[in-house]
């Protein structure tokens, strides 16, 4: 029995891209999950600051100055992997990313570049006192919400 070259080649191609698949998917699914366990790490270290700067909880300069340590470290991975062509919305339901991140990824760089360098701020300030906290953390929500306006589906 023959086996053409063609066919061998055929099959190879098929059974590659076959492998290929799904791995792209999982490649997916990690991207989404590492990205949604890194905004989680976000919420987590806003949380004590903004309930401080509420009042909702007594100033702790030991806990803001870790938090904000933290919210530093988080921003400063590299996002580039979390941002998979593909992973938004419109094509998944485990995500409120909009398809808008890849449509102008130049400003949504831009966008990360400002929360890294507003929880650097804090980071700077979180330890001196519940008025340098409160100060600093409209610069932080700010960049927060900006990103969110614009690649983040509306919680309303």
């Amino acid at each position: 029995m023959k086996i053409r070259l063609s066919t061998l080649a055929l099959a190879a191609a098929t059974l590659t891209l076959g492998a290929a698949l799904p791995a792209a998917a999982q490649d997916a699914d990690s991207a989404v999950e590492a990205r949604q366990s890194a905004m989680t790490l976000m919420a987590f270290n806003i949380g004590p600051l903004v309930g401080m700067a509420r009042g909702d909880i007594e100033y702790d300069a030991e806990l803001a100055q870790a938090a904000a340590d933290s919210l530093v470290h988080v921003s400063m991975i590299d996002h580039g992997r979390f941002w998979v062509e593909g992973t938004h919305i419109e094509n998944r339901d485990d995500t409120e990313a909009l398809p808008a991140i890849w449509e102008d990824p130049e400003d949504f760089a831009s966008k990360l570049a400002d929360l890294r360098d507003a929880a650097g701020a804090m980071q700077e300030v979180a330890g001196d006192g519940l008025a340098a906290l409160q100060g600093e953390l409209r610069n932080l929500g700010g960049s927060c919400g900006a990103c969110h306006d614009n690649y983040r589906v509306s919680d309303d």
